[in-house]
């Protein structure tokens, strides 16, 4: 394989891993969600004021984070993206040099 299909190999390896993560964490929440109402209604752990509900609250905010990062943020700015503001960024340095070095060079 050559260079660019090794990176494309690892880009899709990392993307799988990042969702294989993903889903394994809503199992998780949605398994420690039932198993945290039982906790409380039938079982009768802690005080019955449905303090699983702010548990199930807070994990589901950190399960939406997650989503976002995998689903949003990791699909716009992958490795095209990295390479596109790199380029760009060189490109506005090399400006900035050819111009820094005209104003010397009119100086003179």
């Amino acid at each position: 394989m050559d260079t660019e299909q090794i990176e494309m190999y690892e880009y899709a390896r990392k993307r799988i891993k990042q969702k294989k993560g993903l889903y394994t964490h809503f199992v998780v929440f949605f398994l420690a969600s039932i198993f945290l109402f039982i906790a409380n209604k039938w079982m009768n752990i802690g005080e019955p004021n449905n303090w699983y509900i702010w548990a199930i609250t807070i994990w589901l905010f950190i399960f939406i984070l997650h989503f976002i990062k995998v689903f949003i943020t990791d699909s716009f700015m992958n490795k095209k993206w990295e390479l596109e503001q790199i380029n760009r960024l060189m490109t506005m340095q090399e400006k900035k040099i050819e111009q820094l070095k005209n104003e010397i060079e009119n100086k003179k």
